[in-house]
């Protein structure tokens, strides 16, 4: 089963960048732009065939995409390189300018260049990858919580604690044969108990009756349960605890020594955009401190520090516990539901990676259409021509840096995955 959670994801990860090229190549053509190449991965060419003017195709490493669109690049003023400019950062510029002009060889291509696109159509061509992946990731996060539901503590009993957790005992594991048993041990509380009622007041969920039991005192207390169908009335001598030992406010507090099993509850679909919010905002926040996640990364990667599992993890690590999913003790919906939910984060973090506005990512593209679109702008306030596209060749040194780093960032995510992995348990 860990096999076909690696496949299963890998094949998702595939569908997830062909609807993100996809994204970008049909507002493209529809505007006009001759797509040449759409390709799913990087590397050699495993399989290809040509339609029109565009070969589709297959390639052998899936870490990525990419649309091939004529003219991304516009000419330089004479097309050679200037004295001033002919250190090698200069050379790079106009060899990519040369390669961008090149492309245009069939009449009529000198108007289907994207950078001859208005800049509205630039954003839409830009943005159309990213909203593909945004959009993948609402169906997949409705169907996750309107379909499967969120996980929800019940009354439900799954295990009982053996002893009142102590400084010396944390665990309640009644460590050396000593402790206080804890009153759902010994009122007999089994996992499977359905718990109804508590000091004869109806309890329909978890928050109700844990509420009940923080707020009760000590002393014997009446817990109603559900037992293979019967119902039964207990006596509990319920103790009371330290909420610092709970990592909770330290206050006396009622403590039975159950835990309740999770379950599945599914949510309207009119809540489904407060879900989506809040992924994305926990998302965003993750994003901004990638940087500093990376730092600590690093460390536990080459030394002994342990790695924090909140931080990055690579394809490899997604693999990993994607097929544990696959392979975990738990009902059917559960594993298809943390499945579905992983695509879709990962589908989420693309959209908001993307909109970084640096080249080579498509925020940089962004950036660079909304800057031609102000300096176009005030040009015209000011009574000036037209000062024509942004030449985004002279940002290729930065791109190349940018992706320099993420090429470095993800082998040193890739061998923490490898060295130090992190696991479902």
């Amino acid at each position: 089963m860990t096999l076909v959670g690696i496949v299963a994801l890998i094949l998702a990860l595939a569908v997830s960048i062909a609807l993100h090229e996809l994204g970008h190549m049909v507002p493209a053509k529809k505007f006009g732009v001759k797509v040449t190449q759409y390709m799913i991965g990087f590397g050699p060419t495993l399989w290809s065939r040509k339609k029109g003017d565009t070969e589709y195709g297959v390639k052998g490493v899936p870490m990525g995409g990419y649309i091939r669109m004529i003219g991304m690049f516009p000419p330089g003023p004479d097309g050679e390189v200037k004295a001033s400019s002919t250190g090698r950062l200069g050379t790079l510029i106009e060899q990519a300018r040369a390669e961008s002009a090149a492309e245009i060889m069939a009449p009529g291509d000198e108007k289907r260049t994207f950078y001859n696109l208005s800049v509205p159509k630039k954003l839409v061509v830009m943005l159309g990858g990213p909203v593909m992946n945004l959009l993948l990731a609402i169906v997949l996060f409705s169907i996750v919580y309107a379909a499967f539901g969120t996980p929800t503590p019940s009354t439900t009993v799954n295990t009982v604690t053996a002893c009142v957790p102590s400084v010396a005992d944390p665990e309640g594991t009644c460590a050396a044969g000593s402790g206080t048993p804890t009153g759902a041990a010994a009122a007999g509380l089994e996992p499977g108990d359905q718990i109804v009622a508590w000091d004869a007041v109806p309890v329909a969920d978890w928050p109700t009756l844990s509420q009940a039991i923080r707020e009760s005192n000590g002393g014997t207390h009446e817990v109603t349960v559900v037992r293979a169908g019967q119902e039964l009335t207990l006596d509990v001598p319920l103790s009371t605890i330290d909420g610092a030992l709970l990592g909770e406010e330290a206050a006396p507090r009622g403590f039975l020594g159950v835990s309740p099993v999770v379950e599945l509850q599914p949510i309207p679909i009119t809540a489904v955009p407060g879900q989506m919010w809040d992924i994305t905002v926990r998302s965003a926040s993750a994003l901004v401190s990638f940087p500093a996640k990376m730092v600590g990364l690093t460390e536990a990667a080459f030394t002994d520090q342990p790695r924090d599992p909140e931080g990055p993890v690579g394809v490899v690590g997604v693999s990993r516990i994607s097929g544990e999913v696959a392979s975990a003790d738990a009902p059917p919906s559960w594993r298809i539901a943390q499945f579905l939910a992983i695509v879709a984060s990962l589908n989420l973090f693309l959209f908001l990676f993307n909109l970084l506005p640096i080249l080579p990512l498509d925020g940089g593209h962004v950036a660079g259409a909304l800057y031609e679109g102000g300096r176009r702008q005030v040009a015209r306030w000011r009574g000036r021509p037209d000062p024509g596209p942004v030449d985004v060749a002279r940002m290729l040194p930065v791109a190349y840096t940018v992706a320099l780093v993420l090429i470095t960032m993800s082998v040193i995510i890739l061998w923490a995955d490898i060295v130090k992995p992190i696991r479902l348990g």
